[in-house]
């Protein structure tokens, strides 16, 4: 062990050393080096985030990553200096549920954030000179609403995928939500096409185009938005193309969870209760996918695969990492953080991100940094600090078998007190509300007629409970 760190060091001199006698550019060199395996390995905790009352599910740095903004079972939305370790300000959201996305309108001066939550509502926050921030409501879904996208490069373009199976897209200069289509299963022989349950929803940064959704299915499916009229005269959800590992072709008992885009267009993949996926741009499976076991639709080249965490409790994200996309991050129900090589998928660092889940890790737009969220009630800071302890944990191996026991036999995990509570109270909300408020025609009707909703709040440094919401239960952690 030894050994192995005096040959990081080592080679952590040499680009300096490179840097010092003009072999390379300091812009070069930054961005090579924070890349480097020495940097990634030396990864620890940078600092805590206190000030939620309830679970962190969505955490996002602003395009200068001098802010961090935040998004809670507590409904509302806080700003950080996390460089300072400090919250800015906080607003309540309007939301009635539980906050699942919350993201900066780029070219804003950092003034709009739009978020999602488990009330099916898509919601905006403007703050204004004065100190006080408005909401009001832009759309809704019948169901929970995990993932929205914003188009590369646009101050008002955005979109929305939710449980419902609805594609929504969003443009801050009209008034209204234009719905795209609705996502079906794919037929097959003797099964009705089913709606699918959407997580999560991605545009490629190369062609903003085509967008990837991923849902209740084992699909990860890319539409070109050209072909949807905003007018909702095309009610068609037929994709350009199909992304999946062959082996998983027509599972009836994994879903994806999280999707990403890289610079290059490369998609990855993350799935529930499997594993981690990337895939290029020519691995697409066309269509239609029902006809994949066709030699005509064979292909030599398998998808990379990220192994050892663990997918399942919750709707865990799934990211890159690097000024080049040099590594793929992911949570893990052990609490642990992973990070693999993109290239060969080699696991480079195994750390302790949360007491119970980590869900979601969000990238620095230009350092070697990286914000983490889960179930815990605070946002976690890493970065490269000094540390003693090796890159991967001494009991590595037991971490990975029992995620891949866990996985392959279905079992059940053991679960602190509070968080089993936590999931009683989901599966009873699921059984005598969600169905029922999904498929009412009533909330059908109402989705129409509160379109323009607002609620106005102050800037505050401290959680308040939202009038709009009486019976609140921000301390509760949603398993989903």
């Amino acid at each position: 062990m030894e050994t192995t760190s005096l040959k990081r060091i080592k080679h952590g001199f040499s680009e300096i050393i490179n840097r010092e006698m003009g072999l390379c550019t300091p812009k070069s060199f930054a961005r090579y080096f924070s890349a480097s395996q020495v940097i990634l390995e030396n990864f620890d905790l940078y600092g805590k985030l206190n000030g939620h009352e309830g679970c962190v599910n969505t955490v996002e740095f602003n395009s200068t990553g001098d802010i961090l903004v935040s998004g809670s079972d507590d409904k509302h939305v806080m700003f950080w200096n996390w460089a300072a370790k400090s919250k800015t300000f906080s607003y309540a959201s309007g939301h009635f549920d539980n906050i699942f996305q919350a993201k900066f309108m780029p070219f804003n001066d950092d003034k709009r954030i739009i978020t999602s939550a488990a009330d099916g509502q898509v919601r905006l926050g403007e703050i204004s000179e004065n100190g006080h921030v408005k909401t009001r409501k832009l759309g809704k879904h019948q169901g929970r609403v995990h993932s929205l996208a914003i188009e590369p490069g646009s101050p008002y373009i955005f979109f929305s995928c939710g449980e419902d199976g609805l594609v929504q897209h969003f443009d801050l200069r009209c008034g209204s939500a234009s719905k795209l289509f609705h996502c079906f299963s794919f037929e097959e022989a003797n099964r009705q096409p089913l709606n699918m349950r959407l997580n999560a929803i991605v545009i490629d940064p190369r062609n903003p185009n085509y967008f990837a959704i991923g849902g209740s299915d084992e699909y990860a499916r890319v539409y070109d938005i050209r072909r949807y009229p905003l007018d909702a005269s095309n009610v068609s959800d037929t994709p350009v193309n199909v992304f999946c590992p062959r082996h998983l072709l027509h599972s009836n008992h994994i879903h994806i969870t999280g999707l990403a885009y890289s610079n290059t267009s490369e998609l990855l993949v993350s799935y529930n209760d499997e594993l981690i996926y990337l895939f290029q741009k020519n691995m697409g499976l066309g269509l239609p996918p029902v006809s994949l076991e066709s030699e005509t639709h064979q292909r030599d080249e398998e998808p990379q695969v990220y192994v050892g965490h663990r997918n399942s409790r919750t709707v865990k994200g799934v990211s890159f990492f690097g000024p080049k996309d040099e590594y793929v991050m992911s949570g893990s129900d052990c609490g642990h953080i992973f990070i693999w090589k993109k290239v060969d998928a080699k696991l480079v660092r195994v750390m302790l991100g949360d007491r119970n889940v980590v869900n979601h890790l969000e990238p620095h737009p230009y350092m070697p940094f990286f914000a983490t969220c889960g179930i815990d009630k605070n946002v976690k800071l890493w970065a490269p600090t000094a540390r003693d302890e090796p890159a991967l944990p001494n009991n590595l191996k037991k971490i990975m078998e029992s995620n891949r026991q866990s996985r392959e036999d279905q079992s059940p995990v053991t679960l602190a007190p509070d968080v089993i509570m936590h999931v009683l109270r989901l599966q009873r909300r699921q059984m005598f509300g969600y169905v029922e408020r999904r498929y009412s025609s009533a909330d059908l009707e109402s989705d129409e007629d509160n379109g323009d909703e607002d609620h106005i709040s102050g800037l505050s440094n401290d959680i308040a409970v939202s009038e709009e919401d009486p019976d609140d239960n921000s301390g509760d952690c949603k398993i989903s």
